[in-house]
């Protein structure tokens, strides 16, 4: 009879855990090019069901499914294809193919304030 009960409860406690969770990220992200490439990027990650980039506060907010992907995995997607993911870098090689107004006003050869995309 106590096998059972723990069995039950185990069942229960397993069908009130969480199947999905949000996240929010503060990335790079500098214009519209940027939020079409990190969320076409979150589209192909494994897990991710939803993501948003809002570019005036480059806060990216992922829901995504908690059996199947992590933070850290969604941080390094985003570092991936060129932008920091709150505090993982952006990859070198992903971030130096990105488009001029794409990178951060440091790094970039033109002055594109006031340009739109």
């Amino acid at each position: 009879m106590m096998t059972l009960m723990v069995v039950m409860l185990s069942g229960q406690l397993a069908a009130q855990a969480p199947k999905t969770a949000e996240l929010e990220i503060k990335t790079s992200a500098q214009c519209n090019m940027c939020k079409e490439t990190i969320e076409k990027a979150m589209a192909f990650e494994k897990g991710v069901t939803k993501a948003n980039l809002d570019v005036e506060t480059k806060i990216l907010k992922v829901t995504y499914k908690v059996a199947k992907t992590t933070p850290e995995a969604i941080r390094k997607a985003v570092s991936e294809v060129g932008y920091d993911a709150d505090d993982v870098a952006a990859d070198p090689k992903a971030y130096a193919n990105l488009s001029d107004c794409c990178k951060k006003p440091e790094d970039r050869e033109f002055d594109h304030s006031g340009h739109q995309h």
